[in-house]
């Protein structure tokens, strides 16, 4: 069992999802008009209050139901997978990683779906800088004892944009998991994000400042 496993979120926190979102919504406009462009957001909205997490081919598969007769849709598709996500991650990213692989294991552990976040995380490059290290849950701070299981360990620390998870898994792991909590993104930003919850153990306000962090041994 190693002393301790360092686990990355990715959307906001190693990759900029929400410029992701800026650039499909221009597309979607410029390509399909504005009303497809906010149909399709309505859709996407939808589904993520359903499933809890961001499901873009979902939501896409939702809306050519709704135009089974126009064959155009289908590349939308194509825009999503062929995008160039290696463009959109943060700076400093992959140092952060390479920081956190000379501390201990790393992995990483992300929310999304089975098809488009395994594709984004490849595409990225992430998986290949995690050796294949990648675990994807609908809602990872409900898994964490599959994650022990997967990547058993005396500490963990977690590097995430979003305060909820970073307090659900200080309020599950107690003093077994530093939180990191990286100052980026729109949940980052949101008033009162971190009410009721546990504070993070440390603050970094982009993930390119991960390399100046010291973690003494557990």
């Amino acid at each position: 069992m190693p002393d301790r496993v360092f686990l990355f979120d990715v959307d906001n926190t190693l990759l900029d999802n929400d410029s992701v979102q800026d650039e499909l919504g221009r597309h979607l406009a410029q390509a399909y008009g504005e009303a497809t462009r906010d149909r399709y957001w309505t859709i996407y909205k939808q589904l993520f209050a359903e499933l809890g997490y961001a499901d873009y081919l979902g939501a896409l598969e939702r809306y050519r139901l709704e135009n089974l007769h126009d064959p155009k849709l289908l590349q939308m598709a194509t825009w999503l997978v062929d995008y160039p996500f290696a463009e959109r991650l943060y700076p400093g990213a992959l140092a952060a990683v390479a920081h956190a692989r000379t501390l201990g294991d790393i992995s990483i552990l992300s929310d999304g779906d089975a098809v488009f976040q395994p594709v984004k995380i490849a595409h990225s490059g992430l998986r290949a800088a995690f050796d294949d290290h990648v675990l994807i849950y609908v809602h990872k701070e409900q898994e964490l004892a599959d994650v022990e299981r997967w990547l058993p360990a005396a500490h963990y620390v977690m590097i995430d944009d979003k305060p909820r998870i970073l307090g659900a898994m200080k309020k599950a792991w107690g003093g077994r998991v530093t939180t990191v909590w990286v100052r980026q993104g729109h949940y980052a930003a949101e008033a009162g994000a971190w009410d009721g919850w546990p504070p993070p153990d440390r603050e970094i306000a982009a993930i390119g400042d991960f390399v100046g962090l010291a973690f003494p041994g557990p």
